[in-house]
């Protein structure tokens, strides 16, 4: 295998260290960090109680209204049974309920499992069984897909109580959220984010991406996915800065609510972007705010990049590579260095090591890489080896540090003994004229 450093600088305060975590993992970590999810939330509480945390709607929330409204969902919770280490199955899209459910969740050191709305029931059964979740927390419009799943059943507007008990203590190797994976053959795999991965990751946004309290982030992609939950949601109140959340994309809702909420930050599919540039009215809003736009799961055109540096000179675009399994981000792109590099997906993240297999494949190590799957220990033994992450990914990592992803494993082509990637078609076809995507 081969490797290469990182060249993200990271401000001269912050502390870098070797420690040894999940057992024989000798990982880097920053020294100084929140000790759980809920502790971060919690310091932004304290720091700024009367600063606006959460925007759906026409519903506006402080971080105290917000941490009060998550204290009474843990109360009811505790009333329905829910203690340190119980699971909680969240069928809920983007809305209030979603966070102050999430933070309710945490606040009691249970674990959070969220699942998202499009899946039926046939998943949404697997899921629930398999994690043995204690209650399922749904919105009332979703019951027939609920129907026979076997746990304890609760629809959105839930009851809250009238005071929370104290936070509970968790350890950082604890699982706070439960993300299954759909994967490509077979059942969809636990991936179980502990609380020490989930706060590498919010640190490695905040520190690569500039995020503080200045900033008001979109969250336009589902809350249920790693990029919404960790990425957007969690990363917004780590930086102490405000969320404001869609219910689900349209472009033209999106420009609207961005020019309106003064929106600074987000993170979106490249197909989102394109979206919004199609819309004829793009240059009638005020954008002049939006300066972080994050971008993965495919290549962004060439043509994209040069359109949004035209209509949106003070957004700065990075791309960022992740998985569920490595709690969102394993590289970032610097803004200034994407439109040089393009067909990359960034450099490693500060405390991040990503390496080259024989095979091509691209082997992910760091504090931000999960211990393994819920209840799974064959795909977990399959999936990790001495603490690197195999991805699946074909890809590269040049001399300055700079990653790029090919293909899935599975997927390339074998054509007379050539390897040919199918991004390599895509991205051909996509200069076609006649091809929008």
């Amino acid at each position: 295998m081969r490797s290469a450093p990182s060249s993200w600088q990271l401000p001269p305060s912050v502390v870098v260290r070797e420690e040894r975590h999940f057992g024989d993992r000798i990982v880097r970590c920053f020294a100084e960090r929140p000790r759980s999810v809920y502790d971060a939330f919690l310091a932004a509480v304290r720091a700024r109680p009367g600063a606006e945390a959460l925007v759906c709607g026409a519903t506006r929330l402080s971080y105290g209204q917000l941490a009060e409204r998550a204290g009474r969902v843990a109360a009811w919770l505790a009333s329905a049974g829910v203690r340190k280490g119980d699971r909680v199955a969240l069928l809920l899209g983007n809305r209030v309920e979603f966070a102050t459910a999430l933070l309710g969740i945490l606040h009691l050191g249970a674990i959070a499992v969220p699942i998202g709305t499009r899946l039926q029931n046939p998943e949404i059964e697997y899921i629930v069984g398999h994690c043995g979740a204690r209650v399922l927390l749904h919105e009332s419009s979703l019951a027939a897909r609920v129907s026979g799943v076997a746990a304890a059943r609760f629809h959105e507007p839930f009851a809250e109580g009238d005071s929370a008990p104290p936070a509970a203590g968790v350890e950082e190797e604890d699982t706070a959220i439960i993300l299954y994976t759909s994967g490509t053959t077979g059942r969809p795999k636990g991936a179980m984010l502990t609380h020490f991965n989930i706060v590498h990751s919010l640190l490695h946004f905040q520190y690569c991406m500039g995020l503080g309290p200045q900033d008001r982030t979109m969250l336009a992609v589902p809350a249920s996915h790693v990029t919404g939950v960790v990425a957007l949601m969690l990363t917004a109140w780590n930086a102490h800065g405000a969320l404001v959340v869609m219910p689900e994309f349209k472009a033209r809702d999106y420009l609207e609510l961005a020019s309106r909420e003064r929106i600074t930050h987000t993170i979106l599919v490249p197909a989102m972007y394109n979206l919004c540039l199609l819309d004829p009215q793009f240059d009638r809003y005020d954008l002049s705010a939006w300066r972080v736009g994050g971008y993965g799961g495919a290549p962004m055109p060439q043509a994209t990049i040069a359109a949004l540096a035209q209509k949106c000179p003070s957004l700065g675009l990075m791309n960022a590579y992740g998985a569920t399994e490595t709690t969102s981000p394993a590289t970032m792109m610097p803004p200034a260095l994407t439109a040089a590099h393009s067909d990359s997906v960034g450099l490693t993240v500060p405390c991040g090591e990503i390496v080259v297999a024989e095979s091509g494949e691209l082997w992910i190590r760091g504090p931000m890489v999960v211990p393994g799957y819920w209840d799974n220990p064959e795909a977990t033994a399959q999936s990790f080896v001495d603490g690197y992450w195999r991805s699946g990914d074909v890809g590269s990592k040049d001399a300055g540090g700079f990653v790029r992803v090919f293909d899935r494993l599975k997927d390339m082509i074998n054509r007379g003994g050539y390897k040919v990637f199918s991004v390599e078609v895509e991205n051909v076809l996509g200069h076609h004229p006649a091809v929008l995507e």
